[in-house]
Formats: C-alpha cells, structure tokens, sequence
C-alpha cells in the first residue's frame, strides 16, 4: 500500500462535496486531501510539487510540468480534447502522467437524452405552450407538428457506446426497437447488451445511418469525430428521422443541420449541445448559442447543455473516489484512462 498520497484540488468546491469526499476516503489514511486557501498560479504551483493526484479542469502547463510526484490528473467531467495537446507534450517530455475522464455523469446525460427523445416524438413543449396560451387543442394537426411519433418498431441507432449510450440503451430496451450500434473498437467491448444489437464499424458510418431512423449521438469529441455528420450524412437517415445531440454540437456541421432540419431532409432534432459558448446579445438582449435561427424551427427542440444535471449529485464523484483508492492501495489499472493517441 502506498503512503503519504496528496490530491490536490485546483477549484474551490463546495463544502457539501468536501465533506462527501472527506467522509469517504477517511479509512485511507494515507490520502491527503488538500483544499487550496488560494488559487493563485503561485500557490498552485507550490502545493502541486508534492502532489500524487490533481483533480480540476484546466490546469495551467506549467502546473503539471512542475508535479514530479504526479501520478494522475483527474478531469471531473466529460469533456477532454482541450487536455490533449498538453498531455502529448508532457509525454515528450518524458512526463508520465495518466490523463483520467470523468463519466459520472453518464445516467444523468442518458436520462437526459431519452426525456429528449420523448418530449420530441410526443410535442410536449409545443402543446404546453398552446396550453399555457390558452389554446385548448386535444386533437391532431400535422401541419404545425401536433401529432405524437409512435415509438414502437423504430430503428434506433447509437453513434457510440461509451457509459451514455450503454445506459440509452438500457433505458430504451423495454420498447419495442431494434437497436444498431456503431462504435470504433468492438474488441474492447466486454458489457453484456440489454437487447440483441447489430454492430457496425466506422468505416459503416454511411451504412449504419442509412439503416437508422432514430439517431442517438454520444461520441467523445476528437479531431476524428469533429465534423463526422454533414448534409450527406443527414441526408441518409431520411425524411421521417429524428436526431438527438448529447455530444459535442460540432460533431454536426452547424450549416447542413440546420438546412436538413428547415428544408425537412430529416423529421426532427433535438439538440443539447451548441457551437457558441460564449455569444453576444442580439438587438433585443438574447443570446444564442448558434450562427443559424433553430430557434425558429418547429421540428426542433433545444436544451441548453445541461443534460449532467443535476450537478451537485455526490454519486457522480464516486468513480473519482474509486481512482484515488485504487492509487492508495498500489493498483495500477484505473477506470476511464484516456488514450493520449486516441483522444478519448
């Protein structure tokens, strides 16, 4: 067993979540979890010279070029393309440092995604506007996209089938669907599946979509992911398709969604990822995370990133607490080890 191991956390947390993780690593006590006063890069730099784990987001560089003792550098949530440059200088370096990502949100993303699906099939946001106009209609108008998709006897595909699409599919197994799943290494897949699945490849991609009409996308984001969806792509799953995003909004071209979705190249989308994180404020003070009005479609349904919700459930924190353990207790294999070459 390992002694004296320092986790090192390079955001001020809430103290609900301190005394989560405090509670459950106090048998281990070898670990010392360290809570910064200040985060200025200076005292960052001083406390990570002795540091085994690192727990944050974006790190400096520098921080972790100045961590000989480290061992891990734990990113809490999803997202990690933007680590990948850095952690491929630090391997020329002669740094090794294992990148880990977070997945504890994944049931709280696949919830989201499948509420996403249904509230799309069933145009629950358009009659609860109508309702909450005062607009009293139980019947059918296909014209303004009132009638409900059946669910039954579709083709779902999952793109990808990390811990988000493999809890989708869980979720989903008790419908009456056949599922299609593409992912890009199959000989690393060891989960048993809750219903009888055809497998495809990546070099499928065209194939797999073509044979799919409802869309589920819950890929890493990588250069080779980015932009994997365009108008030729969208044009294959067919008119009567419906799509759901909870990757990365540029795994689609923003362009060819938006026209396949306003010309009705395919049904339906609904889409929890975006293109401008960061936009300006029109001429009436809003602001839209995108360059094309999907706000104005009918056949859309927008979420604003935020399918990890809740984020202050302490469960999601349990494979960090587990990858802390394993390190205090001498294990060498960890959960969620990123593939610097892979990027996921």
């Amino acid at each position: 067993m390992k002694k004296n191991i320092k986790v090192l956390f390079i955001w001020k947390i809430e103290d609900q979540l301190k005394k989560h993780l405090i509670n459950s690593l106090k048998k281990l006590k070898e670990v010392n979890l360290v809570f910064p006063g200040s985060f200025s890069a200076q005292n960052l730099l001083k406390e990570s010279r002795d540091a085994d784990v690192i727990i944050g987001w974006r790190p400096a560089n520098e921080l972790l070029l100045n961590s000989p003792k480290l061992k891990l550098f734990i990113n809490p949530g999803t997202g990690i393309k933007h680590h990948i440059s850095n952690f491929r200088e630090l391997k020329k370096a002669g740094k090794n440092i294992l990148l880990i990502n977070g997945h504890g949100h994944a049931y709280s993303t696949a919830q989201h995604a499948v509420a996403m699906l249904l509230a799309l099939m069933n145009r629950l946001v358009p009659h609860h506007n109508w309702m909450q106009n005062g607009i009293w209609r139980t019947s059918d108008n296909k014209d303004i996209f009132s009638a409900s998709v059946p669910l039954r006897n579709r083709k779902i595909g999952l793109l990808g089938y990390g811990a988000i699409n493999q809890y989708v599919h869980r979720f989903l197994s008790g419908f009456e669907n056949e599922f299609y799943v593409l992912k890009r290494d199959w000989e690393k897949q060891k989960e048993n599946y809750p219903t009888e699945i055809t497998t495809f490849r990546i070099s499928e991609l065209h194939k797999f979509l073509k044979a799919t009409d409802i869309l589920i996308i819950a890929v890493p984001h990588t250069s080779k992911t980015e932009g994997l969806i365009g108008a030729r792509e969208l044009k294959l799953l067919g008119k009567n398709s419906l799509l759901v995003n909870i990757a990365r909004g540029t795994i689609i071209k923003e362009k060819d969604l938006y026209n396949a979705l306003k010309k009705k190249e395919i049904g339906g989308a609904a889409i929890d990822v975006w293109y401008n994180y960061k936009p300006g404020k029109d001429k009436s003070g809003k602001e839209y995370p995108y360059s094309y009005p999907f706000h104005k479609l009918k056949n859309v349904l927008l979420s604003p990133h935020r399918a990890a919700s809740p984020f202050d459930d302490l469960s999601r924190w349990d494979e960090v607490i587990e990858n802390i353990t394993r390190l205090a207790k001498g294990r060498k294999e960890f959960l969620n080890v990123v593939d610097i070459n892979e990027e996921y």
